[in-house]
């Protein structure tokens, strides 16, 4: 068994500017000495801290990890009019720049996992692995699901333009991608987390995630890969989880019997697994029984 230092310095978390495109909120938390480095990229409506504040404690015990509030999301740089994936991958690419991390492994969750795929075909020789979780080549494929990205547009620039609507938040998308939260402690801390980010940017980025495909040339990764499929997910069907995970020559695939929410309503097992999918990219040695806790 793998034996854990119990004690795990505190994530710091402070405002950093990234030249050129603004400032935004990073976490940071430093490892072992030496240790490989995590990007932490989180999804749609939430912020870095409701995604991985419960597990960057046990990442931490193997890995320096940092993680950022993605543009328009949180304490994130300022969005204009159009929300675009490409512009939050080149933003990991300046955070890693300013911090002096020479390289680093991509980790997203959901839009974050198409944020890392971007980070590695926009920023390559930055990037030393790739671990997607609960996330696809695209999410496109059914009636339903192109109706709504032709419907998103209007219902952004409706929000945009009209003063009353500008305040609303998030909220309510947030909670109906993440789905039902049972603890009211942390149903609360979730809604507060998501009140930080504006209707009109999420509604943007969830249009963006409509439009992402790496279809053409995912296969082209030359990195170590490692995808966590939640197989009992409503919102990215795990059927194009492992699609995903087959499309990357050599990708190895971490199940995880769970929802779409489990960073949130479970940290503690989805640590667990995606410790594992962490330590299958880099050198970090791997060990059986483990615990994230």
């Amino acid at each position: 068994m793998l034996q854990l230092p119990q004690e795990v310095p505190a994530p710091q978390t402070r405002l950093v500017e990234l030249p050129g495109r603004g400032v935004t909120r990073v976490w940071d938390c430093a490892g072992p000495p030496g240790a490989p480095v995590l990007m932490l990229i989180h999804g749609v409506t939430v912020t870095a801290e409701l995604n991985w504040v419960k597990v960057l404690a046990p990442l931490s015990r193997h890995f320096r990890v940092v993680a950022m509030d993605l543009r328009g999301h949180g304490d994130g740089i300022a969005v204009g009019w159009r929300f675009r994936l490409e512009d939050c991958a080149d933003d990991v690419a300046a955070l890693a720049k300013v911090l002096g991390i020479g390289g680093f492994v991509a980790v997203g969750y959901s839009m974050g996992g198409m944020i890392a795929q971007l980070v590695w075909r926009r920023h390559g020789p930055t990037v030393s692995g790739l671990v997607l979780c609960a996330t696809a080549r695209n999410v496109l494929g059914s009636p339903a699901e192109k109706l709504a990205a032709l419907t998103l547009p209007s219902a952004a620039a409706a929000i945009r333009w009209n003063p009353l609507l500008q305040p609303v938040s998030a909220e309510i998308l947030g909670l109906t991608l993440l789905g039902p939260v049972g603890d009211p402690a942390t149903a609360a801390w979730v809604r507060a987390q998501l009140r930080r980010t504006p209707l009109g940017t999420a509604l943007s980025a969830v249009q963006a995630v409509s439009e992402f495909t790496s279809h053409s040339w995912i296969s082209q990764v030359d990195v170590p890969a490692a995808v966590v499929v939640t197989t009992q997910d409503r919102i990215v069907p795990p059927g194009r989880q492992r699609k995903l995970a087959a499309a990357i020559p050599g990708a190895s695939v971490h199940e995880l019997a769970a929802d779409h929410a489990v960073c949130i309503t479970a940290p503690q097992v989805f640590a667990q697994v995606l410790l594992q999918a962490c330590w299958s990219v880099t050198s970090a040695p791997l060990a059986q029984p483990m615990s994230a806790g």
